[in-house]
């Protein structure tokens, strides 16, 4: 099985895990495409993160930008090809379904799902998924691969890493639009891994617990819900948050973890970075009912 080509472009790189992961990735020596929405943000990465990360004006919600930037990404590649692409942008904002406003809702499904999908299929022919692929289907024959290819034989031509969550198999409270952007990220995902097979193209979920990332920090703003019947419950759900961020990976921890499943010969379909596996990976797969009880005590 040959290695894809050394490139790795990382939507959503200028904090959190994708900047620990623009980082990681460059240290060991890829050439690194950072997704960034504004020019100070590219200009920081630059200089904190050196020639190795070549910042990209990259906004997943805008067909104008993300053509743009696959434009650029191509004349920089000069038919290299890409290797890897990470899709890691993505929104959370807490609040009740109940009273959260619908354009939040909105934003969690346009950044985490369609944003995804604008990306993705944008890129897929520099990851291999193009008419002239070697592991192309053959249009003749459904299901199976191009003239002179056999299935044990097929070419990687590229990954596509999907950053989901814990909360991507588990539906938390207070984080509704969220979790339902996640559950709908891993169905694509698996959708996208099947379909993308006959080109050699492996799609893995990544699925992280609780990381020191801005993220959260982003979307802490309970106030618009005191009048609510829900505050002491956010409120308590909140210092939850907070302690749970306190203790979790630190973004160059899972940079370096993608970096890990980015190279694995034979990858998983999923995995899940959790900083404490008890509380991450087994109360999760505890009964509904039980796990509805034990959330609600907490």
């Amino acid at each position: 099985m040959n290695k894809p080509p050394n490139t790795v472009l990382i939507t959503g790189a200028s904090t959190g895990i994708g900047y620990g992961a623009a980082r990681q990735f460059a240290q060991r020596g890829y050439r690194v495409f950072a997704g960034v929405r504004t020019v100070a943000d590219a200009d920081r990465l630059r200089t904190e993160l050196g020639p190795s990360v070549e910042p990209l004006l990259l906004d997943v919600t805008s067909e104008v930008s993300v053509q743009a930037a696959v434009q650029t990404l191509t004349s920089a590649l000069a038919g290299s090809g890409l290797g890897y692409l990470i899709n890691n942008a993505g929104v959370a904002i807490g609040g009740p379904l109940q009273h959260q406003p619908l354009a939040v809702i909105e934003q969690h499904l346009a950044v985490n799902v369609l944003g995804v999908v604008r990306i993705t299929q944008a890129v897929l022919p520099l990851l291999g998924a193009g008419p002239s692929s070697p592991a192309a289907p053959d249009s003749t024959r459904p299901g199976q691969v191009g003239p002179g290819l056999t299935r044990p034989g097929l070419t990687r031509l590229g990954r596509i890493l999907m950053i989901s969550s814990v909360n991507g198999q588990v539906a938390i409270p207070f984080m509704g639009a969220y979790v339902a952007s996640k559950h709908a990220l891993e169905g694509l995902s698996h959708s996208w891994r099947r379909e993308l097979a006959p080109f050699g193209i492996r799609v893995i979920i990544v699925g992280p617990g609780a990381v020191k990332t801005p993220i959260w920090g982003k979307g802490t703003d309970i106030s618009p819900y005191s009048h609510t019947p829900y505050y002491p419950a956010m409120q308590r759900f909140m210092t939850r948050v907070r302690a749970a961020e306190a203790g979790g990976l630190t973004a160059d921890a899972v940079g370096e973890r993608l970096v890990q499943i980015a190279e694995a010969p034979r990858p998983r379909i999923r995995y899940a970075l959790l900083p404490q596996p008890v509380v991450g990976w087994l109360i999760p797969r505890l009964p509904n009912r039980l796990l509805d009880w034990v959330l609600a005590r907490i």
